[in-house]
């Protein structure tokens, strides 16, 4: 079957006109988490594996009948880190707005899925609004959730259907994972049916233990349970592409480039090649978004 029979018409049409085909993260965390299973997706950088997580999500949203307002925040993103908590908001925007556009396209309702942030820089009067009209897809921190899950903002979880957790690798072995797990679990007894737990991680091993981080478990009678949790390594072998550039034609005799056409001839930079090497480093670094050297 292909991975992309899971979703609606909108999102299907949006993702073919927009990539070229899935990428292994996405075409299996799509497979299990449409199944309703806990995901670890591990996969490097570049990989798609936030939109892995995020797709399955947005098309629901998208096709579900809307919730009473109260009922509406359904998909809960928890960021270690607050600048990428604000990139996770920037990125969602394309997927959002082509599957409406799309539905649009295909004759159809266009869905109207909201997202908000909750950060230790939220206003008080955000905070406030965000009760009252809460967002489709909550976009936090471990520490915010933390304080919205001790105050009156826990109401507003209590429908969440998915939780989904970036960088889980950076916090499973530190204080903060183990407070986030704990969160994690309050969430469970808040939620009227446990949330869908996905986790995102780039670099760390044994994913084992890292899934287990991430299901977390059950305690009864004394004893304690692990949720089972589906793990999709789908890790990419690095491809390197070396260039050799010699700026000047001949690096015996580098006084002869034209780097050096504006020298005296007895200065001592004509013997140096380093006069042809620097405009050709700045050329590289305008085209380039980075630049690295060794």
């Amino acid at each position: 079957m292909d991975v992309l029979d899971l979703f609606s018409p909108p999102t299907r049409h949006w993702f073919e006109q927009t990539f070229p085909a899935p990428t292994a993260a996405q075409a299996g965390g799509w497979g299990a988490i449409a199944e309703g299973d806990h995901t670890l997706i591990h996969a490097p950088t570049g990989s798609g594996k936030t939109l892995a997580a995020f797709l399955w999500a947005i098309d629901r949203l998208a096709v579900d009948p809307v919730p009473p307002e109260r009922e509406r925040c359904r998909v809960l993103y928890v960021s270690p880190l607050k600048a990428l908590a604000y990139d996770v908001d920037r990125n969602l925007r394309a997927p959002l707005t082509g599957v409406r556009l799309a539905a649009a396209h295909l004759g159809l309702e266009p869905p109207q899925v909201t997202t908000a942030m909750r950060t230790g820089d939220t206003s008080q009067a955000e905070r406030q609004a965000m009760l009252r009209h809460p967002p489709d897809i909550l976009i936090t921190t471990p520490e915010s959730l933390y304080l919205m899950l001790t105050s009156q903002a826990r109401r507003m979880l209590s429908h969440v259907h998915w939780v989904i957790v970036d960088e889980v690798h950076s916090l499973a072995a530190t204080k903060r994972g183990s407070h986030l797990a704990l969160s994690l679990e309050r969430l469970e007894s808040v939620a009227k049916s446990p949330p869908q737990r996905i986790g995102l991680s780039a670099t760390q091993r044994p994913l084992e233990r890292i899934a287990e981080f991430l299901g977390g478990g059950v305690a009864s009678g004394g004893n304690w349970t692990p949720r089972p949790v589906t793990v999709v390594d789908a890790p990419r072998d690095k491809e390197i592409d070396v260039e050799i550039v010699v700026p000047v034609a001949d690096m015996t005799r580098p006084e002869d480039s034209a780097a050096h056409e504006a020298t005296a001839p007895d200065d001592p930079r004509r013997r140096s090649i380093w006069p042809a090497v620097y405009p050709k480093l700045l050329d590289l670094v305008l085209e380039h978004r980075s630049t690295t050297s060794s």
